[in-house]
């Protein structure tokens, strides 16, 4: 009798066998640990990144406030000359009653006569120290810096009302009565020294130790 081959191919494949490998829980256990340890590491990574960018972040605010702050020195100097200029010709023109003609004629408040560059003469910047703390800078620097910066910033403000203070004094009807002139320059005078001159000492000083800290 003929044998006949037999084509292992033409076997179905449900026939053959196959040999799965047996893996034991050290296997499992170590690729656990794997895929732990990779999430850990890009976590870690992630967070450093974060570090860096909000460090660089803080750093280029503080820079922002240390010119701002640098800026607002030099304005805030020549503010003091100028106004010790118009207290100046403010006593001047107290002990001339020629001069306080000058200053009121024809029921017009002629202020040029005795500030000549108008009243505030400069303004005073604040948008980096707004913009820092948009960015929630004061979670970020020490509470001794928050805190100077704070009061210098408010001492700024307050320096700035000179200009809405005097107005409301020479836009009152009395300021154009002549015989009131005396005591419309008094006012104006102590504004002056209330708001302004009497404070700038104390602000530069302030101003100075601010730059220390956040140079």
């Amino acid at each position: 009798m003929k044998q006949e081959h037999i084509n292992e191919e033409s076997v179905p494949k449900k026939n053959k066998k196959y040999v799965y490998p047996v893996r034991d829980w050290k296997e499992y256990l170590g690729e656990s640990f794997l895929i732990v340890f990779s999430v850990l590491l890009a976590l870690g990574l992630t967070e450093y990144i974060s570090k860096l960018h909000e460090k660089d972040n803080t750093k280029t605010l503080l820079e922002n406030v240390r010119v701002e702050l640098n800026n607002n020195k030099k304005a805030i100097q020549e503010m003091q000359e100028y106004d010790l200029l118009v207290l100046a010709t403010i006593d001047s023109v107290l002990a001339d009653k020629n001069k306080q003609k000058k200053i009121l004629s024809n029921h017009e408040f002629h202020l040029n006569v005795i500030a000549p560059e108008g009243i505030l003469y400069r303004y005073l910047e604040k948008e980096a120290w707004t913009i820092a703390k948009n960015n929630n800078i004061m979670s970020k620097i020490d509470i001794e810096s928050i805190s100077i910066l704070t009061r210098i910033y408010e001492d700024q403000d307050r320096i700035s009302k000179v200009e809405e203070e005097v107005a409301r004094i020479i836009f009152d009807r009395a300021s154009r009565d002549p015989k009131q002139i005396k005591t419309t320059l008094i006012l104006i005078k102590d504004i002056y020294h209330g708001w302004a001159v009497d404070r700038i000492p104390g602000l530069l000083s302030e101003m100075n130790i601010a730059l220390d800290k956040i140079r």
